[in-house]
């Protein structure tokens, strides 16, 4: 099934947003082991947690993209 350029366009957005948050959370993997190497673990848990929410977060934009890219369309909920 061939995307109209609308869903082409918003399978490439999601998977972009999915990548930034991807690259965020890397980056802020290293902030956590800087802190952690500082003796400052309360902080670099704190990152870690963060880190976690991030990654959860662009596995579900990966999937939504899929969705996009599968032709799955959903309703309004009312």
């Amino acid at each position: 099934m061939t995307l109209t350029k609308p869903s082409q366009d918003l399978k490439r957005y999601l998977q972009g947003i999915a990548s930034d948050l991807k690259w965020s959370a890397v980056e802020l993997m290293r902030i956590a082991e800087r802190l952690s190497l500082a003796r400052n673990e309360a902080d670099a848990q704190a990152v870690l947690r963060m880190c976690t929410v991030l990654h959860a977060d662009e596995d579900r934009l990966a999937g939504y993209a899929d969705e996009v890219g599968a032709g799955i369309v959903r309703g309004k909920t009312e």
